[in-house]
């Protein structure tokens, strides 16, 4: 069981380095694409009008 939990807090604390890498990433535009494919997705932007709009044509 020790075993397992080492792996669980191993997976845990790269889940948490990656994340903020991440971040970093993005806060500091290092990668312009990341704040391009963000804003494509809607992350940035919490107007869902044009989303809505696409389910609405037929």
């Amino acid at each position: 069981m020790k075993t397992v939990e080492r792996i669980i807090i191993k997976i845990i604390l790269l889940q948490i380095v990656f994340f903020l890498v991440g971040q970093i990433f993005h806060m500091w535009d290092i990668i312009p694409e990341i704040r391009t494919i963000t804003q494509y997705e809607g992350v940035m932007d919490s107007n869902f009008i044009s989303f809505l709009e696409t389910f609405g044509r037929k």
